[in-house]
């Protein structure tokens, strides 16, 4: 157990942290698991913007890496124009 204040104040900031981050990977991943389980075009064009988003917002915080980002948006950028 800690044994400063400062340290119990960041143990309680990195629970609250990983729980928000936690919740933002999870909420993208089941985004872009329903974006290639998507069959219709039109539906899925108008998802893509949506998910690169999130991708990018989650690159952008560190919560993945930039370029695990970057080759999610072009698996899904293909899947979509093969639709």
């Amino acid at each position: 157990m800690a044994n400063h204040k400062s340290a119990l104040k960041r143990i309680r900031q990195t629970a609250k942290k990983a729980a928000h981050n936690r919740y933002y990977h999870k909420t993208t991943r089941n985004a872009v698991r329903k974006l290639r389980g998507a069959t219709d075009a039109t539906e899925a064009a108008e998802m893509l913007p949506r998910v690169t988003s999130m991708l990018d917002r989650l690159a952008k915080r560190n919560i993945i890496h930039k370029k695990k980002a970057s080759n999610l948006k072009s698996s899904l950028a293909k899947h979509v124009a093969a639709l």
